[in-house]
């Protein structure tokens, strides 16, 4: 252990603590303290990070990670959800031909705006609170949004630059949003110690960007528009997890129900 961490021990659960029972009976004596932000516990000589021992929560959009340390500002979080979702399920239903609409140019400013600036400043807020993956996860999004909705904006010459041959343009919109497919498949990895409703919202998303990444290449519209539907189911997926974060006993009588799926331990056998 280096000179810069700092160690502190305490007698175990000292307010419950009662004379009749020995502390050699007890599976642990003390618990200590280390790391320059106190991040790590040592339970019986073992180490562990402190937030492996905390409960997941979808609304923090922190997979694995109750949110500790206490932020003094509002859950960034929310706000980025309610971003992406609100994009989702307006660019999906656009996608999805709802109304008869095939073109998606009046959704570009919700793209650009809510999507895009407001997501990529939620990530830059949680990174500032420590929450990488948040932070990791909605500024690429921001800027995913910022990119997509500007093909749509003719003064950035984007469509122009393919003239009449729509057939390079589709797929080159397709190899764009293959990226982004493998991008969000690498973050579902990182789920998988969260809650259930955290899941199914990395893996919708990754679903609608692999169908609208297929049916851009292929140049098939129903592909397209297959994920235009998914991306609306992934919208409301995302407005569950988002009054997750939003809603609090001060603001709100309804509290929706999360799944936390399984943690495994890796912690080798003596």
């Amino acid at each position: 252990m280096s000179d810069q961490e700092s160690i502190r021990s305490s007698d175990l659960a000292a307010a419950d603590y009662k004379p009749e029972v020995s502390l050699e009976s007890l599976p642990y004596k003390t618990i200590t303290y280390s790391g320059a932000g106190d991040e790590y516990v040592i339970i019986n000589n073992q180490k562990y990070l402190r937030h492996e021992l905390m409960q997941a929560m979808a609304g923090t959009f922190n997979p694995g990670l109750a949110p500790y340390p206490k932020h003094q500002f509002g859950n960034a979080s929310a706000l980025g959800l309610w971003g992406t979702g609100f994009t989702a399920f307006c660019i999906g239903m656009y996608f999805a031909n709802a109304m008869g609409v095939t073109t998606p140019n009046a959704g570009v400013g919700v793209a650009l705006f809510y999507g895009g600036m407001i997501q990529f400043f939620s990530g830059v807020w949680e990174l500032a609170g420590g929450n990488t993956f948040a932070g990791t996860a909605f500024t690429s999004y921001g800027a995913f949004w910022l990119a997509f909705g500007s093909v749509f904006v003719p003064a950035f010459g984007i469509g122009a630059a393919y003239g009449d041959d729509q057939v390079q343009f589709s797929r080159a919109i397709g190899l764009f949003l293959l990226g982004w497919a493998i991008f969000t498949f690498m973050l579902l990895l990182c789920t998988f110690k969260a809650t259930l409703a955290f899941v199914i919202v990395v893996f919708t998303l990754d679903l609608t960007l692999w169908t609208l990444s297929c049916g851009y290449m292929l140049n098939k519209p129903g592909v397209v528009r297959a994920g235009g539907i998914i991306a609306v189911a992934h919208a409301f997926v995302v407005f569950y997890v988002a009054f997750d974060g939003t809603s609090t006993p001060q603001n709100s009588y309804f509290k929706l129900p999360q799944v936390p799926l399984p943690v495994y331990s890796r912690k080798a056998k003596s």
